[in-house]
């Protein structure tokens, strides 16, 4: 490339598309905007009555609340139910809705006259516990703990005898999935630490009065139950230790299965304090519920594993079969179970593939690194074609959950763009080049690239630079070609469920909603025939009864849901089969390609792609010569590879942006998580 290629956008104005950027009609932006304005006014006064709830005036509020529902049906349950859980519900459906009204129009091209900072982009903390740390997650942390002291020290005073016992969900919005992860694992933390100090505060009371055993088997009727919450203490402190960092790295088989004491933890806690305190926190429970239902009956299907090819730097590359109608971006990731190496391991991978590569296929690449991924290349290469032909040849059977991730491609919101990426952390931007190359070039999934754009590297700026830090020079072997052992395996018909991830919206919002009216109703009919007539007060039964409505509703009106989703994309596919006979062929958009087309693509590649060897990229001056280059532009910056990688490059995004005020603004994205 030229030595001004750094000075055009990776995406150029003027080649672009004209329907790149979708413009929604005046009443689809209308009913957008209403929908958002009524999400964050819920939003905004569930959060305040939250933080107003320990003091005074938040108690006289909820306790207005109660007075004024207490006579329903559902008691006061239901009335803290109604202060505490509804509006995460409802904020839920009006979300549902909103994605419903936005339909595939969930992102615009970012063409700002000037670069601005923006608070979900800007690393503050780049090293220390909690990893890279953006602006806005500061504030949120910030917020949090100012209300974790605030609360603490208004229960103290209220009742100085214990600290009582309380869990706030976090706000959601539209958030990657590693940040979610990351999120969890703070909560998480703060969480088990609250109760344990709750848990311990008792134990030392009682220990103090001589009635330390007694209080621990106590199983009270009315009122708390203390073993219950034993119970679930114990339960939780296991899970807790297990996950830290430590344990889960050398042991993630234990920290995995371990986890899923989280059933145990949940019920316990239900007997512990019952239906009356459970009901605030009911909300949170009732959405994982449903998600992790969801996720169960998608992820019970078998699909084709359309090819396996083992690579010879130690990659797996699988490509695997997907509905016409299942939507993902190239920014998405999947769970990957093989039932032949384990039937309890689901291991992550981002998609190596762009949406636009073909509509029946997804690709995943994967490192070998530890036992189960180097069974899985071990079985690949025991599928090979090369075996003689009595020896029975071993199947691979695939099932998936996903695909996951960030609902808008971000990476198609930046005219430039900076990938960086470690390791195997070249595979998401694999799927984003490719992603960018078809927005760039549309018909390009049909026909080759040669024919529409035989110089497709001067309608895009891309240049790529390859840092080799454990080598400091060429391998003799450099230039030479290494084939791949490919691997074919029978098909049956099978593609992966689209009822997880970014799937059918409409339906996604009848299983929500549906599952949520039923759960209303079976509380109501409960409390109608069973509770009111027969007066039952037992806390932690009614507690029991409360948690078997929650698993019923979304079996049951979830399920039925579900049974019809699931009939209705088998009538699509089925159509949708009919007008397209290559079912089974994994596209490829340089399928028909010259020899002569393959040529220049392959010296436009290398042309662009500059190779080091025994050193490691110098970030402050990529980042100030990109500026200079250019100039008063905003630019996404993505990074997938360990944290170590990602603190380095926030660490200078930051230093970069805080001095250079009229130079390129950087914007940080990460796309890695660690489970």
């Amino acid at each position: 490339m030229g030595s001004d290629s750094l000075k055009n956008p990776l995406l150029l104005n003027d080649e672009v598309e004209p329907g790149f950027v979708k413009t929604p009609s005046l009443l689809k932006s209308s009913l957008k905007w209403g929908l958002k304005a009524v999400i964050w006014v819920v939003f905004i006064a569930w959060i305040a009555l939250i933080f107003m709830y320990p003091g005074e005036f938040g108690k006289q509020l909820v306790d207005g609340i109660i007075h004024t529902t207490r006579g329903s049906v559902f008691g006061i349950s239901g009335s803290l139910f109604l202060a505490f859980s509804a509006p995460i519900l409802l904020v839920a459906i009006l979300a549902v809705a909103h994605l419903i009204v936005s339909g595939e129009d969930v992102f615009e091209k970012k063409s700002l006259k000037k670069p601005g900072f923006r608070l979900w982009t800007f690393p503050v903390i780049v090293d220390g516990p909690f990893g890279v740390v953006s602006a806005a997650e500061l504030i949120g942390i910030v917020l949090f703990v100012v209300f974790i002291v605030w609360a603490m020290y208004a229960y103290t005073l209220r009742n100085l005898r214990l600290l009582v016992e309380f869990d706030i969900p976090m706000p959601t919005r539209d958030i990657p999935f590693e940040h979610a992860t990351r999120y969890h694992v703070w909560l998480g933390h703060l969480t088990m630490m609250l109760f344990t100090l709750h848990g311990l505060f008792y134990v030392i009371g009682w220990a103090m009065k001589g009635t330390l055993v007694k209080e621990l088997l106590e199983w009270k009727r009315v009122g708390i139950a203390n073993l219950p919450g034993v119970i679930s203490l114990l339960a939780g402190l296991f899970m807790w230790v297990t996950s830290l960092h430590p344990v889960r790295k050398d042991y993630f088989e234990l920290f995995f299965y371990t986890h899923q004491l989280y059933v145990v933890f949940v019920v316990f806690l239900a007997l512990h304090v019952g239906d009356f305190v459970f009901s605030i926190v009911t909300g949170a429970i009732f959405i994982f519920m449903l998600d992790r239902f969801l996720r169960f009956c998608q992820s019970r299907k078998t699909i084709d594993i359309l090819s396996a090819k083992c690579l010879p730097c130690g990659t797996v590359e699988l490509v695997l079969s997907k509905p016409a109608s299942l939507r993902y971006n190239a920014l998405s990731f999947i769970f990957l179970q093989v039932r032949e190496l384990s039937w309890l391991q689901w291991h992550p991978f981002s998609v190596s593939s762009s949406p636009l590569d073909g509509k029946h296929h997804l690709a995943i690449l994967i490192k070998v690194l530890g036992k189960w991924t180097e069974s899985l290349r071990d079985s690949i290469l025991n599928m090979s074609e090369t075996d003689p032909p009595k020896v029975t040849k071993k199947t691979i059977t695939a099932s998936v959950e996903g695909p996951y991730g960030h609902e808008s491609p971000y990476h198609l919101m930046y005219e430039n763009l900076i990938l960086v990426a470690g390791g195997i952390g070249i595979s998401p931007f694999l799927a984003i080049i490719s992603d960018i190359l078809h927005h760039e070039i549309p018909l390009l999934s049909t026909v080759d690239m040669g024919s529409i754009c035989p110089f497709f590297s001067e309608k895009v700026s891309l240049e790529i630079n390859v840092y080799v830090t454990r080598e400091s020079e060429p391998s003799l072997e450099e230039g030479k070609v290494h084939v791949a052992s490919n691997s074919s395996c029978p098909f049956s018909g099978q593609s992966m469920s689209p009822l997880v991830g970014t799937g059918n919206n409409v339906w996604s919002g009848l299983y929500f909603i549906i599952s949520t009216v039923g759960f209303i109703v079976l509380m109501a009919l409960l409390r109608i025939f069973y509770i009111i007539p027969y007066d039952v007060s037992t806390w932690w039964y009614l507690g029991l009864l409360f948690i078997i409505c929650m698993v019923a509703s979304v079996v049951i009106f979830g399920g039925v849901v579900i049974g019809l989703w699931h009939l209705w994309e088998k009538r699509v596919s089925a159509k949708v089969d009919d007008q397209d006979n290559d079912r089974i062929t994994v596209e490829s958009p340089q399928r028909n390609e010259t020899v002569a087309d393959k040529d220049l693509t392959k010296n436009n590649l290398e042309s662009s792609t500059m190779i080091q060897y025994g050193s490691r990229p110098d970030f402050k001056e990529i980042f100030a010569s990109t500026s200079r280059k250019w100039g008063n532009a905003d630019a996404g910056v993505i990074v997938c590879g360990p944290p170590t990688l990602q603190s380095s490059v926030a660490k200078e995004i930051r230093s970069h942006n805080m001095r250079q005020c009229h130079d390129t603004i950087f914007h940080f994205n990460s796309h890695s998580f660690d489970l």
